[in-house]
């Protein structure tokens, strides 16, 4: 099926060509809250291409991004899980989730 095919089957209200959130995204989540200290969330506005989307940082810098079905419910999760929230569009992000980004880039090969 090409492009626009998938475009006229999208759900109805789905606003993006991306999947959905699932239980499997929220379990990730809670996992990676329960493993590592200092976590806080920033979330991402959905898009035209991607749903709306939680990224957690550690103390350390280590994140993970996950889709989640939208700001309220991302900001339900963080207060159940005990983690401050923020809107990336307007804070940015921290700069230890960049620092161990570089610091965690696979070798390149040549």
């Amino acid at each position: 099926m090409g492009f626009w095919g998938r475009l006229r089957r999208r759900a109805p209200g789905r606003g993006t060509l991306d999947r959905g959130s699932g239980r499997a995204d929220v379990a990730h989540l809670e996992q990676f809250v329960a493993s590592r200290r200092g976590v806080e969330g920033y979330v991402e506005p959905r898009t035209a291409v991607t749903e709306t989307t939680i990224v957690l940082v550690a103390a350390d810098g280590e994140w993970t991004r996950r889709r989640i079905e939208g700001p309220d419910t991302a900001r339900r999760l963080s207060r159940e899980l005990g983690i401050p929230v923020y809107d990336a569009q307007v804070t940015g992000y921290p700069q230890r989730m960049r620092d161990w980004s570089k610091d965690h880039r696979p070798p390149t090969t040549r």
